[in-house]
């Protein structure tokens, strides 16, 4: 080159020098042998152009368009027949090699023509030299091409997908490129991707076809989710992160939602059998694999649900037919094998949940023990059932090799069950009945379990709920300090007393479930210790009255037989029915009627077990097994037996049939007090409303029954608590 240093340069002289370091620079691009630029030569041409832009007429206009039509020259004469002539991947090798070259020779020419940049592009608003020069290789090669380039991507991820070995460094560039120069028609997302992506579909529809025939549900899980992976990976390696979302929801809409039904529902080898057969690694698969797709874990729940349901049912069943078969025998529902494998049921898919952590599965997992929870096993309620276990756990004897902390637990496992009861008032009535006896006749194992169980029941259904037996355990605790002050009144007074042992529990009425009160004619002995309570009692407080429940009483009496004494453990009734025969050798039922002033249900109940039963204390005349009014009795001296101490039980009482009714009567009460407080809050509501509004309320403590409420605001409206809108019946008022 030879330097042109006029001050005033014509501009096909200037040009035709700028031409000839243009040309240099396409033959460095090309790989010609031809010596780099040195900065001289830069120099000379920097100052060649700034020259012909500040002489007294600026050639800037006619500068900028031969830059643009040099690199327009370059691309079509040069650069597009070297990228056409090419196939596949070497059509692409090409493409992005005179990609680079021209984001060079873009470089060296701007810095050429710096000046321009400088004043010309930006006082007249006009594009940057930069992006002249892009836009050129965006009109000239990239829409003359990118169908093709677009094609041939596609195809090489294709071929990655079959697993064959591919250069991903290649397609990261060639996509680099996709994204720099794109238009809004032909960019990445718009054109390129969308391609790819209707590609994708076909080609895993195709897949999940073929693996659905040919695998089972956890083989076809396992292809699914190494899919997911080498897709995930490809966006690591060559595509965008934009990429990513999409190619996920094409491929969970191609391989799982496509084929859930059938793949999940698979007898052989679908949820089911994975459930059955505890496959806990094919199942947490599967859950990962539909937890991120909308309603994908639904199917999956459904079955897991009907599964536990199943499970539930079978245990039912089994409990139903073993109490049938001990019918006959005499015997009744073992609900300690019932309610344990209940537990062990809910442990073993509270486990399931856990690891499937979604909040379906707690619903399915509900719904499933409310249906077999609810189930009667020989015509006994689950809410007798579980109190009756809780009875057995708390009772002294009941559980002798279990641990304080192995009872809490299994408590608290109980009242996990509880919460999937509806008739949650019928098990704390049967609740309340056992935990008096536990209480009254010392059979409680621990104060402490008593009192940390109602605290879990009272987590679970608040405080009313717990509210008369926390005041039962409270009564019995106050009882055994009123028992001490008593005792110290007595040796205060110097009481002479015949009963060496006489005990006294003051229960609050409102706490505990009513009993029968008996007007029986007490033995002397007995009646100086009832008088000696009395007064001890309005010595410290007058204006409480008390009633004595003779019913729940017992007795150690001391029978002298001929052949040794023996200590009789038996009820109030039955020592007051034995101590008659210390004045009388013989007796009619009739004078020992009476003498007690029992009535006959309880006489007939006391004369059977001293009569009849395992002991026979008295003698009967005539001898059989059952009480008439006509027989007679006397006390019985040869009575022996191994033991210097026996307990003679009273039959049991069939409360089953009482509780149930008292718990209907008391649900009345219930609906009536949550009709009137709804509609002392709203004033007006329609029917469905209000009976909606009622049966939300009373959830938590029974399931109510709609004919029962309608029953309920009928009796109200004669009451005049509510009454019918004068235009609308199905609605409501609430009267002041």
């Amino acid at each position: 080159m030879t330097e042109i240093t006029p001050t005033t340069a014509e501009f096909e002289a200037g040009w035709n020098y700028i031409q000839k370091g243009i040309t240099k620079l396409k033959k460095i691009l090309e790989g010609l042998p031809d010596p780099q630029f040195n900065s001289e030569e830069h120099m000379t041409l920097y100052t060649t152009i700034y020259n012909m832009c500040t002489q007294k007429n600026p050639l800037t206009k006619q500068l900028y368009d031969n830059y643009n039509k040099a690199i327009e020259e370059y691309l079509a004469e040069t650069v597009l027949p070297s990228i056409k002539e090419t196939y596949d991947e070497f059509f692409l090798r090409e493409l992005v090699k005179r990609w680079e070259n021209h984001k060079v020779m873009v470089k060296w020419m701007s810095r050429f023509f710096t000046y321009l940049d400088r004043y010309f592009t930006v006082t007249n608003k006009l594009p940057s030299l930069h992006q002249v020069g892009m836009t050129c290789f965006q009109q000239l090669i990239y829409q003359a091409v990118h169908s093709s380039v677009k094609d041939a991507v596609i195809g090489l991820i294709a071929r990655d997908r079959k697993g064959k070995q591919i250069d991903r460094g290649l397609l990261k560039k060639v996509l680099d490129i996709l994204v720099a120069v794109g238009t809004e028609e032909t960019d990445y997302a718009n054109d390129f991707e969308t391609d790819m992506i209707k590609d994708t579909a076909a080609y895993y529809s195709r897949k999940g076809s073929n693996w659905a025939l040919k695998y089972s549900c956890p083989e076809y899980m396992l292809k699914a989710e190494e899919s997911l992976k080498r897709e995930r990976e490809r966006v690591l390696h060559y595509l965008y992160d934009i990429s990513e979302p999409k190619l996920v929801e094409t491929l969970e809409t191609e391989l799982l939602v496509g084929h859930a039904n059938q793949l999940l529902e698979n007898e052989q080898s679908g949820c089911r059998s994975l459930f059955r057969d505890e496959k806990v690694d094919d199942i947490t698969r599967i859950c990962r694999l539909y937890h991120k797709i909308p309603q994908g874990l639904e199917l999956v729940s459904s079955i897991f649900r009907q599964h536990v349901t199943d499970d539930g049912l079978a245990i039912v069943n089994q409990a139903t037919e073993t109490a049938n078969n001990k019918a006959e025998n005499g015997a009744g529902v073992d609900e300690q094998v019932l309610i344990r494998k209940m537990i062990e049921l809910h442990d073993k898919y509270m486990t399931y949940v856990g690891f499937m952590n979604h909040t379906s599965f707690h619903k399915s997992l509900k719904e499933a023990f409310e249906v077999f929870c609810n189930k009667n096993v020989a015509d006994i309620s689950s809410a007798e059932l579980l109190a009756t276990f809780c009875d057995n756990i708390l009772r002294k004897g009941g559980n002798q090799k279990l641990s304080d902390e192995a009872i809490e637990d299994t408590l608290e496992k109980v009242v996990k069950l509880l919460q999937f009861v509806h008739d949650k008032d019928l098990f704390a009535e049967f609740y309340r009945k056992k935990l008096a006896r536990r209480l009254l006749f010392d059979k409680s194992c621990s104060d402490e379990l008593e009192r940390s169980v109602l605290t879990k029941m009272k987590q679970l259904c608040g405080g009313q709920f717990t509210s008369k037996m926390e005041g039962m355990v409270m009564d019995f605790m106050l009882a055994r300090e009123n028992q001490a002050h008593f005792q110290e009144y007595l040796s205060n007074q110097s009481v002479e007393n015949p009963m060496t042992d006489f005990n006294v529990t003051v229960l609050t009425t409102g706490y505990w479930p009513s009993y029968k009160t008996s007007d029986i004619n007490l033995p002397a002995e007995m009646v100086r210790c009832v008088e000696d309570f009395k007064e001890y009692y309005h010595s410290k407080s007058q204006k409480r009255r008390l009633h004595w429940i003779y019913s729940l009483g017992h007795c150690n009496v001391l029978g002298k037989f001929d052949s040794k004494p023996i200590e009789l453990l038996m009820s109030t009734f039955q020592a007051v029915v034995l101590l008659l025969f210390n004045n009388s050798d013989r007796l009619s039922y009739s004078e020992i009627k009476d003498q007690s002033n029992l009535g006959d249900d309880d006489l007939v109940r006391v004369l059977f077990t001293l009569s009849c039963a395992k002991y026979n204390i008295l003698n009967k005349e005539p001898s059989t097994k059952s009480i008439s009014p006509t027989d007679s009795f006397n006390f019985n001296p040869k009575f022996t037996d191994k033991m210097r101490r026996i307990k003679i039980p009273l039959p049991p009482t069939q409360e089953r049939k009482k509780v149930v009714e008292d718990v209907d009567n008391g649900r009345r009460y219930l609906v009536d007090a949550s009709v009137v407080r709804i509609m002392k809050s709203r004033k007006i509501l329609s029917h469905q409303e209000l009976i909606t509004e009622c049966v939300d309320q009373l959830k938590n403590l029974f399931k109510p029954d709609i004919k029962l409420i309608k029953k309920r605001i009928d009796d109200l409206i004669n009451r005049d608590y509510l009454e019918r809108d004068q235009k609308n019946p199905n609605t409501y008022r609430y009267v002041a």
